[in-house]
């Protein structure tokens, strides 16, 4: 099994690699021995967890978190129960959620060096180079401290929490800003995107811009779900 720190985000909502074993497992297994079923498994709830939570279903996304968690734990392995929790805690970092990551903690004992770089990226931490080299290729710009080196549009969830890393250590630009609004907004993920789009109304309104910070409330009123039916 694959120990690449790539491993530890899937990329995109369409091409979800691996949380759990090397990106082309399923692929390259296809002709060959059985892929087990905790593995198959494991993906499709990643999947569905992280979208979930970037579209504020908090109900599909706990009930698939949990699913995810468990297929994985099956194995007794902590280190890939830590990727679990790493891919929940960088879905929160993406959408502006900075408590800390109370799930990886207790496995943090048992977790490898592209685990602990991982979670210290998240964190904000300051990162020596031999942990940024460990990172996933496409966050090592940001690691690095190049905060215009955010992941490329075809990584729209890479993208948002390479943003919020940037807005965790007070780096974000306006320019990062207006990238992690679109992003957000070009995936349809409600969640980051009304955080973001709050930190671009409070920009607008800290430089006296009251006219674009209506416009961006406005924006939100209309991302804010719709309120239940009695």
């Amino acid at each position: 099994m694959s120990r690449n720190a790539a491993s530890l985000v899937p990329p995109t909502r369409w091409s979800i690699a691996m949380v759990i074993a090397a990106a082309c497992a399923v692929a390259a297994c296809a002709s060959g021995p059985k892929v087990p079923d905790w593995k198959v498994n494991s993906i499709g709830h990643v999947e569905r967890f992280t979208e979930a939570y970037l579209k504020g279903d908090a109900r599909v996304e706990a009930r698939e978190f949990e699913l995810a968690r468990s297929e994985t734990a099956r194995t007794g392995r902590p280190e890939l129960v830590a990727r679990i929790e790493l891919n929940r805690c960088a879905a929160h970092v993406a959408s502006l959620d900075f408590d800390p990551c109370s799930g990886f903690e207790p496995l943090r004992a048992d977790a490898a060096a592209p685990e602990l770089a991982y979670a210290a990226y998240l964190d904000g931490q300051p990162l020596s180079a031999a942990q940024v080299a460990l990172l996933p290729e496409q966050h090592r710009g940001v690691a690095g401290a190049n905060t215009a080196a955010l992941p490329p549009e075809d990584d729209p969830f890479g993208r948002l929490i390479a943003a919020g890393v940037l807005m965790r250590r007070s780096q974000a630009t306006p320019d990062v800003v207006a990238a992690a609004v679109d992003t957000a907004s070009a995936q349809g993920w409600r969640r980051p995107l009304l955080a973001w789009l709050g930190v671009q109304a409070r920009l607008a309104e800290a430089r006296g811009d009251l006219q674009e910070a209506e416009r961006v409330k406005r924006r939100m009123d209309l991302v804010q779900p719709p309120a239940p039916k009695r």
